[in-house]
């Protein structure tokens, strides 16, 4: 474990971990290609602090900026595209770079087990659960700290942005895992950059700042918790559920550029509804995730958390392109997500 003298965000020492710890590189780069100093300005006050940002954004967008011309957009466009392989590639080629991709531990070994070491980065985990205290908060409090420690420990040496819709933000939880984990407790804290969000186009809004503020300085996770609880009260009824899907499918996407821009795990955590149509989440409680099938589809894995005997509490994968469904029974203890008594008694 790290001791509170180690520095909690050393190199690692292997091959493959400088290739995965590189930033993304800065828009100021398209002045080499030409790109005015005031154009390249103009992209950094939309939002897009890089040329990734850039690369991403369809021309249409670009063009809504005041001073970008169609023949500017279509220049920056250009030479961003230049920078940011943007083509074919192939399938060895992935493999060989998902096989170096960093995971996040949990805090939990049976929960990290299921999930292949841990919350992937580059890609949106979505924790959900039909009851309170199933253990989606602990879960993110936790992550926020174990986010800092070295590859590894099962870390991905960086620190965490916090966007809170709930209002259930504590540090003292993190504190105590701080602790845990022989890390200094005011530094952890220091790396954790909190938002709380009061309504759907603030909590929008929120992540055009998260983006400036990964463009700086090096960030392994983002947080929203919950993604979909603003969005609940913000609309209402059958006349707004168009436009309510409509913005929550931009603040997905925003979610989504972000995790393939900075590399960054993105968690979210989702409340749920009564199910009364069957389908695939109905059983003994009936119940579904919020957010319909735009929430599904881009959530890359999805948890479904319970209550399970006493004090432990139980993880189902219930969506992931390449693990399998899977259960793992886990605890919320004093020091964060950890295995339950009898486990350790087991053990």
């Amino acid at each position: 474990m790290l001791t509170q003298e180690e520095d909690l965000f050393q190199g690692g020492d292997e091959e493959g971990d400088e290739g995965l710890l590189n930033q993304p590189t800065l828009v100021a780069k398209l002045q080499e290609a030409g790109i005015s100093k005031s154009d390249t300005d103009k992209l950094v006050q939309a939002g897009m602090h890089t040329v990734e940002a850039v690369a991403f954004t369809p021309k249409k967008q670009l063009l809504t900026i005041k001073g970008i011309s169609e023949a500017k957009a279509d220049k920056i466009l250009a030479e961003a595209c230049k920078l940011i392989p943007m083509g074919f590639t192939t399938a060895t080629e992935i493999h060989a770079r998902r096989a170096e991709l960093v995971r996040i531990s949990t805090g939990s070994t049976g929960l990290d087990t299921i999930l292949g070491g841990g919350i992937e980065t580059g890609a949106i985990t979505e924790l959900f659960g039909a009851f309170f205290r199933t253990g989606k908060s602990q879960i993110c409090h936790t992550l926020a700290v174990t986010c800092q420690l070295p590859i590894s420990m099962g870390g991905g040496e960086g620190k965490c942005l916090y966007i809170d819709t709930e209002g259930t933000f504590r540090p003292v939880r993190m504190l105590a895992v701080a602790e845990r984990f022989g890390l200094n407790g005011e530094e952890v804290l220091d790396n954790i950059a909190y938002a709380r969000a009061y309504n759907v186009d603030h909590q929008l809004q929120l992540l055009v700042q998260a983006s400036a503020m990964m463009a700086e300085s090096r960030f392994s996770l983002l947080i929203v918790d919950s993604c979909t609880s603003l969005y609940r009260t913000d609309f209402s009824g059958r006349g707004e559920l168009s436009a309510r899907q409509m913005h929550l499918a931009k603040f997905l996407r925003t979610l989504m550029r972000l995790a393939d821009e900075f590399g960054v795990a993105v968690v979210v955590t989702n409340q749920v509804v009564a199910q009364v149509d069957g389908g695939q989440f109905a059983g003994a409680d009936a119940k579904k995730p919020i957010g319909g099938n735009i929430m599904a589809h881009a959530s890359t894995t999805r948890l479904n958390l319970r209550k399970g005997r006493g004090a432990s509490r139980v993880c189902k994968i219930v969506d992931s392109p390449c693990l399998p469904e899977a259960e793992a029974i886990f605890a919320i203890n004093e020091n964060g997500i950890g295995e339950p008594e009898e486990l350790k008694m087991d053990a």
